[in-house]
């Protein structure tokens, strides 16, 4: 093979390791938790999109928690674009459904238990480290912001334990994705609820089958609804 045939089985090769991510985008497991409590989730691609910002339409990226959040259709958005000429890293979510952001309050996400440290639809990814190649968790909360931080988020885990037991631990998570086990959170599995204990477990007993449950406690951010199977 010639040089240049080399060169150019070398580029194909190149161009076809970064189709799979290039013809699509991960999609991601979304929680909108608004001011009163109530809640939409559900799992929504992040192919590139676009959005109104002011009078003009913006692009926003592929594989970005803002492109999830547009694609969710979940309520009315109002977004602002500090740049003034679309530029992704400046879109900033000021409004979901009849919650405005107000003072230092308003919306912001996390990925997994972690705050994104950029915008939300920023090339560089939540984190400035790349944008997400893989399914994950992203909530979308209005922060009251108090003391230097938002009000913390819910993680669950569940566990059959077997004869109808199941065990769910309950953990709070601030900004940075610090969690502390959380006394007197409600667990709920459909009309069956039970409390947290000083450990931050609470235990049920549930029929045989699939069941989903969440966690919530006043002055927190519900959790996503984990699913658990009893045999």
């Amino acid at each position: 093979m010639t040089r240049a045939g080399i060169a150019i089985a070398a580029v194909l090769a190149l161009a076809g390791a970064a189709a799979p991510f290039a013809d699509g985008a991960p999609r991601f497991d979304q929680l909108v938790v608004f001011k009163d409590g109530t809640a939409k989730s559900e799992t929504v691609g992040t192919a590139r999109t676009r959005t109104r910002a002011g009078d003009h339409r913006c692009r926003v990226p592929r594989a970005t928690p803002l492109a999830a959040l547009v694609r969710s259709d979940v309520a009315k958005l109002k977004v602002r674009d500090f740049s003034g000429s679309c530029d992704p890293a400046s879109l900033f979510v000021r409004k979901i459904g009849d919650d405005a952001n107000r003072g230092e309050s308003g919306w912001v996400y996390k990925v997994g238990n972690r705050q994104g440290t950029t915008g939300a639809a920023d090339p560089s990814g939540p984190f400035g480290s790349g944008r997400i190649k893989r399914r994950v968790q992203v909530t979308w909360f209005y922060c009251v912001f108090r003391a230097g931080g938002c009000q913390r988020t819910l993680g669950l885990r569940v566990r059959d334990e077997g004869g109808g037991t199941v065990s769910a631990r309950v953990t709070a998570y601030d900004d940075e994705g610090r969690g502390t086990r959380l006394t007197g959170a409600t667990v709920h599995a459909g009309s069956r609820t039970a409390e947290t204990d000083s450990n931050g477990t609470a235990t049920l007993a549930l029929t045989p089958g699939a069941h989903r449950l969440y966690a919530e406690k006043d002055g927190f951010v519900r959790s996503f609804a984990e699913r658990v199977r009893v045999e």
